[in-house]
């Protein structure tokens, strides 16, 4: 779980990220993608989700910074939508709430976490 998120950090499973990052939980594992950067920084492509897709999640939950300044192409919720993922977009504290009540519920889950604006 998320045990913290302000501005520029999170703490996941007591390790803190300052950089934006993805965690993917399945029911057989758990994986961090580190200092995650996008094509365009402030705005979530397909491409920069690649380590979502090749995984059988259930939902994906997008935090877009803490004033919400990433925006997400429409061709993200496509995708989404093809490989039948519940797509959800929040700003990030809101995001983490989000992604820790699934984690909590055991869901195959990924979170995308843009940490800062």
């Amino acid at each position: 779980m998320i045990s913290h998120y302000s501005f520029g950090s999170l703490v996941f499973k007591n390790k803190t990220f300052n950089k934006d990052l993805i965690i993917i939980k399945t029911s057989k594992d758990e994986k961090i993608v580190s200092n995650w950067w996008r094509k365009e920084g402030h705005y979530l492509q397909v491409e920069d989700l690649e380590d979502i897709w090749e995984v059988p999640v259930e939902f994906l939950i997008v935090g877009t910074g803490a004033y919400g300044v990433m925006k997400i192409d429409p061709s993200v919720e496509k995708k989404a939508k093809e490989l039948n993922i519940k797509l959800e977009v929040y700003k990030t504290a809101d995001a983490v709430k989000r992604f820790n009540d699934l984690y909590s519920q055991n869901k195959s889950i990924a979170g995308a976490f843009h940490l800062t604006c």
